[in-house]
């Protein structure tokens, strides 16, 4: 498949830190991939860099066929990005501010849609200074998903979203990622790449240990099941390769059902704390004050 973003060799350095030391790695044309890591891991320069808004030290970076430390002002008409935080639009109001980010692109999508998906629609006329978080959140992927990117960064999106809007959201990246959109997602919620992403990456000090399907990632479908069921008054479990057959095991010893019968892998969570746990650093960012 053609790459919409191919890394090679990547270092950026503040001072003695090295933030990204090496990275490699490709992301397929319409494919949602999953950039994982700890605090201070390397996630946020790396992103950055790909937008076209920090200098690489050394590396080679092409982003839609482009390296984005030169990209003309056509490249970012296909690029559409969501930060962590954004501001200065407090006097204006949801639909003012889409309509006018709007304006800077050559096919947006319909402002009202867009409202719409974003869950907007009773705010889109109140100003920008009295919603809540999460609202404000939700106007931040609006105003990333407006011009309809080719490729879209992610980073955060669903902080301050309830359950029910998470899901809302999750259906709308589904939705883009259908219609060809490449999206490349920051995310701390574990829950939120499996659902979402087709692949995963976990970084760690600037490199990446980890990449594969959220299903695979770190030999998950090969690890050992763990089976437990109630007997006799007493919670038991067994660690096994072969769950089905210690199921049939367990199985033969009952006249029906096997009472409060589980058969459990590592979570994606597990694997990736396991992944990072060597890893861990004591900083909290990665520039540092």
């Amino acid at each position: 498949m053609t790459a919409a973003i191919r890394i090679r060799g990547l270092h950026k350095s503040y001072g003695t830190h090295r933030a990204v030391d090496g990275l490699d790695l490709d992301v397929a044309s319409g494919e949602v991939f999953a950039l994982l890591g700890p605090n201070g891991a390397g996630k946020t320069t790396t992103v950055e860099i790909l937008e076209g808004f920090r200098d690489r030290d050394t590396g080679e970076v092409v982003v839609l066929g482009t390296d984005p430390h030169h990209a003309p002002r056509a490249w970012r008409d296909r690029i559409g990005i969501v930060l962590q935080s954004s501001g200065g639009l407090d006097l204006l109001t949801p639909r003012e501010a889409l309509r006018s980010t709007a304006r800077c692109y050559r096919g947006p999508r319909d402002v009202d849609e867009v409202i719409a998906v974003t869950g907007l629609a009773e705010k889109a006329d109140s100003r920008i200074a009295g919603l809540s978080g999460g609202q404000r959140r939700r106007l931040d992927v609006a105003l990333g998903i407006v011009g309809r990117p080719e490729l879209l960064f992610l980073d955060e999106p669903t902080t301050g979203f309830d359950p029910q809007a998470r899901r809302d959201f999750w259906g709308l990246i589904r939705d883009l990622a259908g219609d060809g959109t490449t999206i490349l997602l920051t995310t701390h919620y574990l829950d939120e790449a499996e659902h979402l992403a087709d692949r995963v990456g976990v970084i760690a000090g600037g490199r990446l240990l980890a990449l594969d399907t959220p299903a695979a990632l770190g030999g998950r479908q090969s690890q050992e099941a763990t089976v437990s069921w109630e007997e006799d008054g007493v919670r038991r479990s067994v660690r096994t390769a072969e769950p089905t057959a210690e199921v049939a095991r367990v199985a033969a010893r009952f006249p029906g059902e096997v009472p409060e019968l589980t058969v459990t892998r590592p979570s994606l969570e597990d694997t990736y704390l396991s992944l990072i746990a060597p890893h861990e650093r004591t900083a909290t960012t990665e520039v540092p004050a």
